[in-house]
């Protein structure tokens, strides 16, 4: 039995990494710029801590969205 959800992830992924040409930093980079641009707060794991903390947006991103206005 087909799955049509499983099939409608599957097309889209294929559709998002043909739009980057099959390159995994590119789509990387673009999957966290659009996390900032979300406006949801972005935690990661502190293995020290055992505890969520906050990440700050990185310089790069806001440079770059200071610079493209995206």
């Amino acid at each position: 039995m087909k799955d049509p959800i499983v099939k409608e992830v599957r097309r889209i992924k294929e559709a998002q990494a043909a739009k980057f040409g099959f390159d995994v930093r590119a789509i990387g980079e673009d999957a966290r710029s659009r996390q900032w641009d979300s406006g949801h707060k972005v935690v990661r794991w502190d293995v020290k801590r055992g505890r969520f903390i906050e990440v700050k947006k990185p310089v790069a991103l806001r440079r770059k969205k200071a610079l493209t206005g995206k």
